[in-house]
């Protein structure tokens, strides 16, 4: 079973998805928009699919829907408030208690355009959602990949990464805060993440890779928050610059499945300032790409979330718990 797309020709439009038979896939946010459509596909190609919620109910109406296109799916709802390490950390145990592997982990779930909160763990909701979050959930479950071969970590960011920059004195925004640049700074976060750790994995010869993608304008719930201008039934003056959810997904698929990606390599639309179109090889901002902003970042993560990844030659993947 193939996503079904007007695509223009050569376009990559989900007809190329190898066979995901075998494989395990954890997709955060799988409820709604291109979460949804990634798990849904990834179900139709094969794969035992986890659908990692932060609330269970919409997530077991995820899996009925999946499941009606795709009767044979094995899917399975986990638990997860990726604004809550506590959460995090028993979503991680759950999984590790019912698998012995993961093939694909797909860092999707995220927040925006809401007004200032700090979580329980003292954190600014959006920075804790969209990146602290994804990075104690990788770290606590990435043993379970490092010698999975063909195993991939995809991290999901946004055009919004574009105009933003890391304020490392103020990563809560405590001083200052702005629903625009909480958002864009969590997306630049995503991807000083992704390229690290792909860094990482390479130094430790380890067997999984880590990308990163964008689903560019998606319609999708997410776009809830934005102002009243851009959403609506209809998106308002969003709509010029948005696709279907499932095109959308089409870039964390491509990054996720398809044969002559690399680690560190990133898709986004190919049209429209990254905003529509089907997903190409493209090149992230200038900032995400600054090594010692990775460095940083990495190391503020791991004090922030006690989640730590010794990625060596003598223990890849070992994790503190």
């Amino acid at each position: 079973m193939t996503t079904k797309t007007n695509s223009p020709s050569g376009a990559w439009a989900g007809t190329q998805i190898p066979g995901q038979a075998g494989r395990t896939a954890l997709v955060t946010g799988a409820n709604s928009g291109v979460g949804f459509e990634t798990a849904k596909t990834l179900a139709e190609h094969g794969a035992a699919v986890v659908l990692a919620c932060r609330d269970p109910e919409k997530g077991q109406d995820a899996a009925r829907r999946i499941q009606a296109a795709a009767p044979t799916a094995e899917l399975t709802v986990l638990p997860l408030d990726l604004a809550s390490l506590a959460s995090v950390r028993q979503a991680a145990q759950q999984l590790r208690a019912t698998h012995d592997r993961l093939d694909l982990l797909i860092c999707n779930a995220g927040l925006g355009w809401v007004p200032y909160t700090r979580t329980a763990d003292g954190f600014e909701l959006v920075f804790a959602t969209n990146h602290l979050g994804h990075f104690a959930l990788t770290g606590r479950v990435l043993d379970l990949m490092v010698n999975v071969q063909g195993s991939r970590i995809v991290v999901v960011s946004s055009p919004a990464h574009r105009q933003a920059t890391i304020d490392f004195a103020d990563l809560q925004s405590e001083k200052h805060h702005s629903k625009r640049a909480a958002y864009g700074q969590s997306k630049l976060a995503n991807l000083l993440f992704a390229y690290e750790l792909q860094r990482r994995l390479a130094a430790a010869g380890a067997e999984a890779v880590a990308l990163a993608a964008h689903p560019g304008g998606a319609r999708s719930n997410f776009n809830r928050n934005l102002p009243w201008l851009f959403r609506g039934p209809n998106y308002g003056l969003f709509r010029p610059l948005s696709h279907p959810s499932a095109i959308g997904a089409l870039a964390i698929l491509r990054a996720a499945v398809d044969p002559s990606a690399h680690g560190g390599d990133y898709y986004a639309p190919s049209r429209r300032m990254e905003f529509t179109g089907y997903p190409v090889l493209r090149r992230s901002s200038a900032a995400s790409y600054d090594t010692n902003a990775q460095r940083l970042l990495w190391e503020i993560s791991e004090e922030l979330t006690c989640v730590h990844y010794p990625l060596t030659d003598q223990n890849p993947g070992r994790v503190s718990r």
